[in-house]
């Protein structure tokens, strides 16, 4: 086994399993396949599962850790590889130098990252490579695990890959609709307590939204409110985000009826549960709103924001229709003229 391992993966890997799984052993499940038919001919019980191969040459990738999910207890081990956008990044620099490493990586982005996801070039992309050597960003390798009923325990880079550790905590959510497209609806806390669906323009990698929880034990919030350190956001999200244009589609809950224009910020479930009673009680009393008193009070980091909704919705008990007008405008004004911006 350990031959087996340090020939197709290095010692360096060797060594990262058997500190989290037994090997060799008869509970452990140790293979290199890309295909779910090697997964589902193994007839025999295992407690640990570890696949060699990348994460990347799986064709349905889902399908395939659905399937390991069924074969493991709760509580049971598994450990994958994937390569990311960065370490595909670093490999091609590495080996082709920066001048021709340049005009390589751009071909490599147009072919392996952007034809499969446009729709004239993905049933081509997928009949000639059988979906082989595809990048993932790390949020996607990692929510897709996370999506198929695992906890990630341990995450580390070895030998230029992701290697990742989780545990079977439930059966998969058996998503069919991810986050792949440009709008995105999130699950926030609404007027009454009730959850409503909150549309924005996705500004995270795909699977992102699995990772909540995992972020959230792993950096903690920053200053903003929003959670720091966050390499689920993409390059083009920074740029919605930093101009506020990744909150238009928040007009579309204004014209349904659960938003309004002016009110508390949108926010989950986690964080929701974070606040001071005496605000959780006076926010769920109205409807949130795209702009947030923050903005118009400049209180932006994630303290001060939460005592910028207490003076707000004090504000609104007492002078409900003229409190919201004054927001509104001092918030226009402070985004007009550059004095806050959006994480």
């Amino acid at each position: 086994m350990k031959n087996y391992i340090t020939e197709y993966a290095g010692s360096g890997v060797y060594d990262f399993i058997k500190s989290h799984v037994d090997l060799p052993s008869d509970d452990s499940f140790v293979i290199a396949t890309s295909t779910a038919f090697n997964v589902e001919r193994h007839k025999k019980e295992f407690r640990s599962f570890v696949n060699l191969s990348r994460m990347n040459d799986i064709r349905w990738i889902n399908k395939f850790f659905e399937l390991v999910n069924s074969r493991l207890n709760v509580g049971d081990t598994i450990i994958t590889c994937a390569e990311t956008y960065t370490l595909r990044e670093k490999k091609i620099y590495g080996k082709y130098g920066k001048g021709l490493g340049h005009f390589i990586y751009a071909v490599d982005f147009l072919l392996r990252r952007v034809s499969p996801k446009l729709k004239l070039t993905q049933k081509l992309f997928f009949a000639l490579t059988k979906g082989r050597d595809r990048p993932l960003s790390q949020a996607e390798a990692l929510g897709r695990v996370v999506s198929c009923g695992f906890q990630l325990v341990e995450v580390k880079e070895i030998n230029n890959l992701l290697y990742i550790v989780a545990k079977k905590v439930s059966e998969p959510y058996f998503d069919k609709n991810p986050s792949y497209g440009p709008l995105f609806c999130m699950n926030r806390v609404g007027k009454g307590g009730n959850v409503i669906g909150v549309y924005k323009y996705r500004t995270m990698y795909p699977y992102s939204e699995y990772l909540q929880e995992y972020m959230l034990e792993k950096n903690g919030y920053g200053e903003n409110g929003k959670i720091a350190n966050d390499f689920r956001v993409t390059a083009w999200g920074k740029f919605l985000r930093r101009y506020w244009l990744d909150e238009l589609p928040q007009l579309l809950n204004v014209a349904k009826g659960n938003m309004k224009l002016v009110g508390v910020r949108p926010i989950s479930k986690a964080l929701f549960k974070d606040y001071p009673d005496d605000v959780k009680a006076m926010r769920i009393k109205y409807k949130p709103g795209c702009f947030p008193p923050y903005v118009a009070l400049l209180m932006d980091e994630m303290n001060d924001s939460i005592e910028a909704e207490r003076i707000y919705l004090e504000e609104k008990t007492k002078r409900p229709y003229t409190t919201d007008m004054k927001y509104f405008f001092k918030s226009v004004y402070n985004i007009l003229t550059n004095k806050i911006r959006s994480a």
